[in-house]
């Protein structure tokens, strides 16, 4: 490749400060603003410690970066510095410099915990926030710890980072740049068409356009050439395109060029010539979804960082102009929200187990809530994908598809039938890489039969895939032909009309504000029980026991088996007190003992003393609570409710009058003291003068005394 000369930028006056930081502290955090130069300058003046990876989150930057660093020190793609993405090399033994998407990062990683194929790593554009950049520099940061020679760089033009140099052990180094100026106009309800020809006559340069999806750019870019002539290229630009029309967006042409593009072209991307920006002020986040149970794009607007970074684009080489389709006033959120906080986890969990390690356990950069953790890890034990801590045979084949655990196990149980891929694709909304199956990479005589007349596209192959994808989802009608559902997570839900569903089981693949919008029929012997249990009755002064078998919250079978003796015995027991002594029978149920117990009368006592001195009958009932009734006076002084038995239940108080009447109910005396004591004291103290109402409840002298004798 011939050599450019390299365009003096303004981050080269500060690689001799990286190179020396790197060198001292093996980790360092740069802070540069876009067009600064960070991404094609520091990795290749990094090459003095190694061989270098830079993770690049975007598939066409990573191209374009490779292209444009080769050409600025006359190296070959391939030879000196290459690229590795999802489905696609262009790297070899020689390659120095190797720029990959995050996905490729954190594979090397599981493969390498060490990463011994590299001495530096730079992790770029780290604002973005995605899992994978995440968990790459969780697991970069413990390769370093292991090893005294590999350096680490994080980069970014917006982010907050000082918690990234606390956590990799680094300083922080910012970089000033001197930007052309970008004069801002808002223009709220135009379109982008409306926009790029209002502003073509009074421009020179290309147009950037920035949109939330391949959709929405179809739709703006046929309205645009319907309102303008042959003089103007309008080319789509976004991660679903072929390389070819990918490389045709960014590369010089003859004529002036609209450029109707994703989030893509917002960073690290650099599309020359570029003098206007167009921004819709939306992108496109991926979240969980709880009503198909997997992550899905939600449309939104973006972050003030995000909104910078666009209009940025337009004042690179040139004064610029960006023109933003929402009202001025408008408050935007400062910063993108972290993905780790917004999708499910069972991905990045099964990563982790994957490498070796315990999520639970694991050093994140931003930890998540544990019951978050916990929540993924019980999903992946249900698919199969792990045992215990340790990745399972199928998990290890789930791990190597590009997508959520259960969709994963959905075509790994349907043995990738193309029934099973359209229903991927349609839950997903993505397009499956054909080239995750089993077979794909086979010479075709090696590939199994056409799969036409195979038993794998049957439609009850896919639905036996779909209990093993979705084992929460498994659904039951409560009763022959209704609509009512039970699910195997325990909620009810409701059967759509779209859905024409037949049999009493099906798997719920949508659910709506529990209304389920898409499903599947099963059959209920292909249900294995989840746990088997027995329950114990008293029916016409006999002990019956019903064994039931349960598939989560659904009831499979239910049999009548000889009860248990010392259950029967007991219940027996019970039965009898209870028409004797009521009281004591509840009691025993309380505490959780034998009626004979010497445990009794502490776990469940027959009375509470007061601060007054007397005590108050405790009574238990069937609810299980405990209610004590005690006049107001005697419960001076007392801050904390008391609580007995087994579980620390708090005991209710029945307050009363000097009368005896009930004046309020509480479990949380503090509350009532703090709060409602003063509105009971103002009502009853004119009708009780003779009893004591202090101002001060906490420090008054309990009594059930009045204030004078008779």
């Amino acid at each position: 490749m011939p050599f450019e000369v390299q365009t003096p930028l303004p981050i080269d006056a500060s690689l001799d400060e990286v190179r020396m930081r790197l060198e001292r502290d093996r980790a360092l955090v740069v802070v540069a603003p876009p067009g600064s130069g960070k991404t094609t300058r520091i990795p290749p003046a990094l090459l003095q410690f190694g061989r270098t990876i830079l993770l690049q989150p975007r598939r066409v930057a990573a191209r374009a970066l490779t292209r444009r660093i080769a050409s600025e020190h006359g190296w070959t793609v391939g030879r000196e510095i290459g690229w590795q993405i999802r489905g696609e090399r262009n790297f070899s033994g020689a390659t120095r410099l190797l720029v990959a998407t995050e996905g490729i990062l954190t594979a090397r990683l599981q493969s390498d915990p060490l990463l011994s194929d590299f001495a530096v790593v730079v992790i770029d554009e780290f604002h973005e926030r995605s899992i994978h950049a995440d968990l790459a520099l969780a697991l970069v940061r413990q390769a370093a710890m292991s090893r005294d020679d590999l350096r680490v760089v994080v980069m970014s033009a917006t982010m907050d980072a000082e918690p990234v140099g606390q956590f990799i052990g680094g300083t922080v180094l910012r970089v000033d740049a001197r930007t052309y100026p970008v004069d801002v106009r808002y223009s709220p309800g135009a379109s982008v068409a409306d926009a790029v020809v209002g502003s073509l006559p009074a421009t020179a340069g290309d147009i950037l356009c920035f949109l939330p999806g391949a959709r929405e750019i179809e739709k703006a870019r046929t309205d645009i050439l319907s309102r303008i002539g042959d003089d103007v290229l309008v080319l789509p630009l976004h991660g679903s395109l072929d390389v070819d029309e990918q490389e045709r967006a960014i590369a010089p042409a003859s004529k002036r060029k609209v450029i109707v593009a994703t989030n893509v072209a917002e960073t690290s991307l650099t599309v020359d010539g570029v003098t206007v920006v167009v921004d819709s002020g939306l992108h496109k986040v991926l979240r969980y979804d709880a009503n198909t149970a997997i992550d899905h794009l939600e449309l939104e607007q973006i972050t003030a960082d995000s909104a910078t970074q666009r209009a940025g684009r337009a004042g690179r080489t040139a004064p610029g102009l960006a023109i933003r389709l929402w009202d001025a006033r408008s408050l935007l959120r400062e910063f993108r929200e972290p993905e780790i906080r917004r999708v499910d986890l069972a991905g990045p969990v099964l990563e982790i187990i994957a490498w070796g390690g315990d999520p639970e356990t694991f050093e994140w950069f931003e930890r998540p809530p544990d019951h978050r953790i916990a929540a993924a890890l019980e999903l992946l034990r249900a698919l199969g994908a792990i045992d215990g801590r340790k990745i399972t045979p199928l998990g290890e084949e789930m791990h190597r598809l590009p997508m959520h655990p259960r969709l994963a196990r959905l075509l790994i149980a349907a043995d990738w039938s193309d029934d099973a891929v359209r229903l991927v694709e349609e839950i997903s909304g993505e397009k499956v890489e054909m080239r995750g199956r089993r077979d794909a990479g086979a010479p075709a005589g090696q590939r199994p039969a056409l799969r036409t007349a195979a038993a794998f596209q049957s439609r009850q192959a896919l639905e036996r895939a779909a209990v093993a994808a979705y084992p929460d989802r498994v659904a039951m009608r409560r009763s022959p032909g209704a609509d009512d559902l039970v699910l195997a997570s325990g909620t009810g839900a409701r059967l759509g009309r779209e859905c024409e569903i037949p049999g009493d089981f099906l798997v719920a693949l949508e659910v709506r504000d529990g209304i389920v919008r898409r499903a599947l029929s099963i059959e209920r012997e292909w249900l294995e029980p989840t746990r088997t249990d027995v329950g114990h009755a008293i029916e016409r002064e006999r002990v019956r026991a019903t064994q039931r078998r349960w598939y989560g919250g659904i009831l499979l079978h239910e049999q009548f088996v000889p009860p248990d003796p010392d259950v029967e015995r007991e219940m027996l027991e019970l039965e009898r007190l209870r028409r004797a002594d009521p009281q004591k029978a509840l009691r025993a149920r309380f505490a959780g003992v034998e009626i004979s117990s010497r445990d009794l009368g502490r776990l469940a006592p027959e009375s509470l003393k007061l601060p007054s001195g007397r005590s108050a009958k405790l009574e238990y009932r069937d609810d299980g609570s405990v209610i004590a009734s005690a006049k107001l006076q005697e419960l001076f002084g007392l801050a904390e409710t008391p609580r007995i038995g087994p579980n620390r239940t708090p005991v209710t108080f029945a307050l009363l009058s000097p009368a005896g009447r009930p004046v309020q109910v509480t479990q949380d005396l503090r509350n009532f003291w703090n709060t409602t004591y003063a509105e009971v004291r103002k009502e009853l103290r004119g009708r009780y003068p003779r009893h004591p109402w202090p101002d001060d409840p906490w420090n008054a002298v309990a009594t059930h005394r009045t204030t004078k004798k008779s």
